[in-house]
């Protein structure tokens, strides 16, 4: 299968920052930029992660919270 080439991170921290009106300034948006690569990577690595073709996604998810005693 082929993959997608990861998109730029500059440019997508400028378009979602203009999407949703947001002043950024430049060395906020090289921060926020670093971050999205980050992320850009991260899900790339699930994607490639193999499941059978019968996987289906948990129905509901709960947290608990754990007794102390």
């Amino acid at each position: 299968m082929a993959q997608n080439p990861l998109p730029d991170p500059e440019a997508y921290t400028r378009m979602m920052a203009q999407a949703m009106d947001l002043p950024l300034e430049q060395a906020d948006a090289a921060e926020v930029a670093r971050n999205v690569a980050l992320a850009f990577r991260l899900a790339a690595s699930f994607m490639d992660y193999p499941l059978p073709d019968e996987a289906e996604p948990a129905a509901i998810f709960a947290a608990r919270e754990q007794s102390h005693g």
